[in-house]
């Protein structure tokens, strides 16, 4: 579980100083400007920290139904090798997906002017700015990947799914309590991610204006990757009482 959670908080840590930091160095300086390179960079960094992200959390539903459900055979299916292995397998589905969307997004001509109506620079705001047919091209590729982000995410209801079944079997209530604390927060967060995600990458442009567009992005490029921490780390006992130390260090 640790090993997970820290490839996790190392993807949200990513994710989230990919476009933030950025964004309010602009506001700060009254200025809206981001180099062809740096818009690129920008496009590709998001794009792996938030595919990888969800494949790891795919990993992590099917952890932790190996962990509920079969207990016994935990050091079977997942030993060391076999974390490692999922792992790297996320990191690498990242890389490859991102690079394959940032090659493909800038290859097209943008002919549209320059002006990218967004706090950072995603796909759809960059295809925009394209006036070739080419774009559908780029097109197809989001409705594939909308495809296999939907897959994980009925992996990961599938899962959760047995994970209640095996949940509500057990006599404490305090036990029950726990495991509905941490998945239904999660699943809510992931459902918000790839709501407003496939909202983003697939609506219409008819309906597509600057404040819309804002309130769509930063539900799957800024919540997730703040409320994961407060998830996953904050309802550990351990870490409670090591933040509470801290903060008792720091006043007393």
């Amino acid at each position: 579980m640790y090993f997970f959670l820290l490839n996790l908080s190392l993807l949200d840590l990513g994710s989230i100083s990919t476009t933030v930091p950025k964004a309010m160095a602009n506001s700060l300086w009254d200025t809206r400007d981001i180099s062809y390179a740096g818009c690129a960079a920008q496009v590709f960094l998001f794009l792996f920290f938030i595919s990888a992200e969800l494949s790891l959390l795919t990993v992590m539903a099917y952890d932790r139904y190996v962990a509920i459900c079969k207990p016994l055979h935990y050091g079977i299916l997942l030993g060391n090798r076999a974390c490692v292995h999922m792992a790297a397998a996320a990191w690498g589905s990242g890389f490859l997906y991102s690079l394959l969307h940032t090659v493909n997004t800038f290859s097209l001509p943008l002919c549209k002017g320059n002006a990218v109506d967004q706090f950072f620079c995603e796909v759809p705001q960059i295809l925009k700015l394209s006036c070739t047919d080419a774009y559908l091209r780029e097109f197809g590729l989001i409705v594939v990947s909308v495809f296999v982000g939907i897959g994980c995410f009925a992996f990961i209801v599938l899962s959760y799914v047995q994970i209640f079944r095996a949940v509500l079997r057990i006599p404490s209530q305090q036990g029950r309590h726990k495991a509905f604390s941490t998945c239904l927060p999660h699943l809510a967060v992931v459902s918000l991610f790839l709501s407003t995600g496939v909202f983003a990458y697939l609506k219409p442009p008819s309906i597509s204006f600057p404040s819309l567009d804002l309130m769509v992005a930063v539900p799957y490029s800024v919540v997730p990757s703040t409320v994961n921490p407060l998830i996953y780390s904050m309802r550990n006992e351990e870490l409670q009482d090591a933040v509470r130390k801290l903060i008792t260090g720091w006043f007393f």
